[in-house]
């Protein structure tokens, strides 16, 4: 059997029996930022790549996301923190070959996004570059908690509350899948104190979290630690408030993010993420001036009075650090749909995998253009730069009803994509790429830009590289970039 590291430039992965990936998973927040670096091994089976092993290289210091001042992180120190954990693990840059960037809350203003772009401009192309909203970050953590997963067997629903520096986000976890997101103003750091108690870091939310249970907070003023301990049960009502239960009457609307949970079925379990979580299950013992220890023993308090088995969870404050991001390789089937055909090549392309009702002998147009719809707010798409990839299995026959619902369906769903010049892409399992390429074309009669392509298998959290066609076969390569979750805890 050959074998290749990725690192070479010359590689053809098309030669190449098995692969050694280098990757890091960079999170960057608005309380903290990480990186965590892995050594994945690909190794081919059949016409496809398949990861046989990941091994954790190096995790990095929990970094307090470092600021010039109320919403400006400090470009400079951020990257001498990072050039640092590269030395640490013992690797340049050149020596990573892939992996995730994941940027959430204030790290998604334009001035620190466009800082953190150069930190990182060596790495362009290698990259997935993941800006995460409140329903995306609540999806990762949910999944890399190991909540979804946990979920897959049975009739099981998991609850996921991923408790961070300044927001709390659930997520609903039934049969594998995220079902319902929700996200509330509670926060470990919407209040830091130095060790006289001198207010030296005060959020909007922690400003009126404060009034709510009778506190005059300012910057610069000083917080009593029987004043803090009040806004921590105050915030652990709130997260307990938030948890689907009957007889519960929901957050302060004050504090909500999204709309509030509309599940009301029962519970098989909870698993807490997120920085608070360290404290939640006695991984960290001291505090770092702010409100994380308290949040935590008064929401635990709550969590075990309320019946509900707490679950340990894969992964606490480093579930939504992706890990890094892994190449699989496949290839398209050769009756596919490519119009015009210089749309090829397509990078980073994030995919969406709604729940479709192609079960049904019969749909309609308006159910797939609502599951497609939730999918985008679902992972912050709904406004994307780039194209995004409706991957789905067929199921059926192919009748002109059922192809005609799928397509109209699919456009409108995609519309606002659609509208900003972005290709419709289409990737399903299986033969029916041209049909459906044909039918936006021919028989609806859309001069939109198409890709549709098939017999390639994705998932949610995949971004893909379409390469260019293959002139001997008509196919096109397909590089996925999945995000790798820790394995769930077992129960």
């Amino acid at each position: 059997m050959s074998e290749a590291y990725f690192t070479a430039p010359d590689r053809q992965m098309g030669e190449e029996d098995r692969i050694r990936l280098t990757s890091v998973g960079v999170d960057i927040g608005s309380s903290t930022s990480h990186l965590l670096f892995s050594r994945l091994e690909l190794e081919r089976q059949d016409n496809r790549y398949v990861t046989v092993s990941r091994t954790v290289l190096h995790e990095s210091d929990i970094l307090f996301t470092p600021y010039v001042d109320e919403t400006t992180i400090d470009g400079a120190a951020l990257g001498q923190f990072i050039h640092a954990q590269y030395e640490a693990a013992g690797l340049r840059r050149e020596d990573v070959d892939t992996g995730a960037l994941i940027l959430t809350g204030v790290a998604l203003l334009r001035e620190n996004a466009r800082a953190i772009a150069d930190l990182f401009a060596e790495e362009a192309g290698k990259f997935v570059a993941v800006s995460a909203g409140d329903n995306l970050e609540a999806t990762m953590a949910a999944h890399g908690s190991g909540a979804a997963e946990r979920s897959a067997p049975g009739d099981q629903t998991i609850l996921n509350v991923d408790v961070g520096g300044g927001t709390t986000k659930l997520a609903v976890c039934q049969a594998g899948r995220v079902d319902e997101l929700a996200a509330i103003d509670v926060g470990a750091r919407l209040v830091v104190v130095d060790e006289s108690g001198t207010i030296t870091r005060l959020e909007p939310a922690g400003r009126e979290i404060g009034r709510a249970v009778g506190l005059d907070l300012r910057l610069g003023g000083r917080a009593a630690p029987e004043g803090l301990r009040a806004m921590a049960a105050y915030m652990a009502d709130a997260v307990l408030q938030a948890i689907p239960g009957d007889g519960r009457a929901g957050p302060p609307a004050s504090l909500l993010r999204t709309p509030a949970l509309r599940y009301r079925g029962a519970l098989d379990g909870i698993t807490v993420s997120g920085g608070v979580s360290e404290f939640v299950y006695g991984r960290q013992g001291s505090g770092f001036g702010d409100l994380g220890h308290l949040l935590a023993a008064a929401l635990r308090e709550r969590l075990e009075a309320s019946g509900i088995p707490l679950l340990e969870p894969a992964a606490g404050i480093r579930a939504t650090v992706i890990g890094a991001s892994q190449y699989t390789i496949q290839v398209s089937g050769s009756t596919i749909f490519v119009s015009p055909l210089d749309l090829l090549p397509l990078r980073n392309v994030p995919v969406i995998a709604p729940a479709l009702p192609l079960d049904q002998t019969e749909f309609a147009a308006e159910a797939v253009q609502a599951a497609i719809e939730a999918a985008l707010r679902r992972f912050d798409l709904a406004d994307a730069d780039s194209p995004v990839a409706l991957a789905f299995p067929w199921q059926g026959s192919a009748t002109y009803r059922r192809l005609h619902a799928f397509c109209e369906g699919a456009v409108a769903g995609m519309q606002a994509s659609l509208r900003r010049g972005h290709p419709l892409v289409l990737v399903c399992d299986g033969d029916i790429g041209g049909l459906l390429g044909l039918h936006c074309r021919d028989d609806m009669g859309l001069a939109l830009p198409v890709v549709s392509i098939d017999g390639i298998e994705l998932r949610e959290f995949d971004y893909i590289d379409i390469g260019n066609l293959i002139p001997t076969s008509g196919a096109v390569p397909v590089v996925i970039k999945s995000l790798v979750f820790p394995t769930a805890a077992p129960t």
